[in-house]
């Protein structure tokens, strides 16, 4: 598979504060990979010197190996918007479109497409400050795919959407990925990360914490967990065995198992006097070990910082 995007030991500071670390990751063609961590950990500013908005320290951006940003075949949607308020809608999307010297003929004919596609038919006419933050979000969305690029950045793509805009914002995004586009996408919205990405980069404090395809990153650090609906005694939970911690709220109890159980024996210790209306065994979420590393509770660092 190629690399459309190599970024090598990438550094930055800001008034003597290092913001980012020796970032290094790849972004490979017709793949969705993450770029995640809590606010300030460095995100944007790892975005702002892939685009050449600003540039590193240290360190280097390549291009299907080439230094210089093909701007013609990127696609960009921030995570702050920038439609002009009093521009009608098409021409707002030819003029993006123009602007990555992409024929006119061509970008109206995709343009009205897609505002079909994404419920905006008829809208073309209409000003930016007459639609719904959600419609906006969907112009904008537009704007950074008419140009069919070969490299997508979509910095938090599904904020204002609603669930049905959400599902066809994902649906473009996998055809997008299917057809070879290279995608790097932001997201604070665990669930659709993980539900989406075929890797993930993991930023805390301006420096890699995990890195890696979401398969592994699950055997890796997700850890089973049952849970267990049912008034129980916490220390019974507590002493079964390859049991780590128990969280227990009212009748719900979670028990976070060791890495190396075998749930189909381990389920033989549950003692019968357990009181069980339901039970279910699951990984541990993405969301979860992102909170884990966000917050520092340390419980998954020691592995966290073995295999990142």
């Amino acid at each position: 598979m190629e690399a459309f995007l190599k970024v090598v030991g990438m550094r930055k500071s800001f008034k003597n504060v290092e913001v980012l670390k020796d970032i290094s990751f790849e972004v490979f063609k017709g793949e969705i990979m993450a770029i995640l961590g809590p606010n300030g950990a460095g995100k944007s500013t790892t975005i702002r010197n892939i685009m050449g908005i600003m540039y590193p320290d240290e360190g280097s951006v390549t291009f299907q190996g080439h230094k210089e940003i093909p701007r013609n075949t990127i696609g960009y949607l921030p995570e702050e918007r920038g439609l002009y308020k009093n521009v009608k809608v098409m021409d707002i999307l030819l003029y993006f479109a123009e602007l990555k010297d992409y024929p006119l003929k061509k970008a109206k004919e995709r343009a009205l497409a897609y505002l079909k596609k994404f419920g905006l038919e008829g809208k073309e006419n209409s000003s930016v400050e007459e639609l719904s933050k959600g419609m906006g979000q969907k112009v904008q969305f537009i704007a950074s795919i008419l140009h069919e690029p070969e490299f997508l950045i979509l910095d938090e793509p599904f904020s204002g959407l609603d669930p049905v805009s959400q599902e066809l914002f994902k649906e473009e995004i996998r055809s997008l990925a299917k057809n070879g586009t290279a995608i790097l996408l932001s997201s604070h919205q665990m669930n659709l990360v993980e539900e989406m990405c075929d890797r993930l980069f993991l930023i805390h404090r301006g420096q890699k914490v995990i890195y890696g395809s979401m398969d592994n990153v699950k055997k890796e650090y997700a850890n089973f967990k049952c849970t267990i609906r049912g008034k129980n005694d916490l220390e019974i939970l507590q002493d079964l065995p390859e049991v780590q911690r128990v969280e227990q709220q009212d009748e719900l109890s979670i028990l976070y198992l060791s890495k190396d159980v075998q749930v189909a024996s381990w389920l033989k210790h549950l003692p019968d006097q357990l009181e069980i209306n339901e039970l279910s065994i699951d990984r541990i979420s993405l969301h979860e070990i992102f909170i884990d590393i966000a917050t520092d509770k340390n419980l998954l660092r020691e592995e966290a910082t073995l295999h990142a």
